[in-house]
């Protein structure tokens, strides 16, 4: 089911299209939660301040001007850095999560190489924990990297995993997260609730992403819904409660409505014109 070339990067965010090469008509769910972010300045201060007072040129430039603009220039982009070097963990582990699943549903895999990539960046933790909750959840893969699509509210994504656990139907989505000071993984954002309901609304799956082929949701329309939090010391399993599932809901339909108005804004035109003097009166 994996399609990624569905997905295109334009300058309205990350859209999907019916095929590959198809023109982008929908914005990912991703993009949808992404109207409502918030400001990241204060964390990219403190990550700044921190990379200054870590820096092993610090004492040596003291004194010096020059020295001084590089050491801030560097720590200037720490937050950049680390946001990138997060990112690229995270590809690292999901490619492991959806390798487990696909060798766990008899398809060709890679899941050796995933271990090994992770080994590489001594991230090996991430894939023995995955292991463990797999085991442990006796989890049964139904499909991995599902790419769907919503017609009535215009959105499409891709879900990690549709699995069945303790005998129930479950939409996954795995979030790799760092680990805090007493070895605990990191709590998962509330607004995974808002991804999970936009997957629990898929009206179709691709079936054939090179010839735009697509077929009706066939996976039941009482899922659990579990966001998994994958990290190097355990993996933590959340329900998303279903009485809050309504309210999300809501949030995600008004957020893919920003996304539009802003579209509609970006394409007006010019938003402002200069206006001259009026003409000096008749002598």
């Amino acid at each position: 089911m994996t399609s990624p070339a569905l997905a295109h990067q334009t300058a309205y965010g990350r859209m999907y299209s019916r095929k590959i090469d198809g023109l982008p008509e929908v914005p990912s769910i991703t993009t949808v939660i992404g109207q409502a972010s918030m400001s990241l300045d204060g964390w990219i201060g403190h990550m700044a301040a921190t990379a200054v007072t870590q820096d092993d040129r610090l004492a040596a430039a003291v004194g010096n001007a020059a020295k001084l603009r590089t050491v801030a220039r560097d720590a200037s982009s720490a937050a950049e850095a680390y946001r990138n070097s997060a990112a690229e963990r995270g590809d690292r582990v999901h490619t492991y999560c959806e390798q487990v699943a696909l060798r766990a549903l008899g398809r060709p895999h890679t899941a050796a190489e995933a271990r090994e990539a992770l080994l590489e960046k001594d991230e090996g933790g991430f894939a023995s924990r995955f292991d463990d909750w797999w085991d442990q959840y006796r989890v049964e893969p139904i499909a991995a990297e599902v790419t769907i699509w919503n017609h009535t509210v215009g959105y499409a994504g891709t879900l990690d995993l549709v699995a069945r656990i303790g005998g129930r139907l479950c939409l996954i989505d795995y979030k790799t997260k760092g680990t805090d000071r007493d070895g605990r993984v990191k709590a998962l954002d509330p607004k995974v609730v808002m991804q999970l309901a936009a997957g629990y609304k898929a009206e179709e799956i691709v079936v054939d992403a090179t010839a735009g082929t697509w077929e009706e949701w066939p996976h039941g329309k009482d899922p659990m819904l579990l966001g998994v939090a994958v990290g190097e010391t355990e993996v933590r399993t959340m329900m998303a409660a279903p009485e809050v599932l309504p309210a999300y809901w809501s949030r995600f339909f008004a957020l893919r409505r920003v996304w539009e108005s802003g579209m509609k804004v970006a394409e007006a035109g010019v938003p402002l014109r200069p206006v001259g003097p009026p003409p000096a009166p008749a002598p």
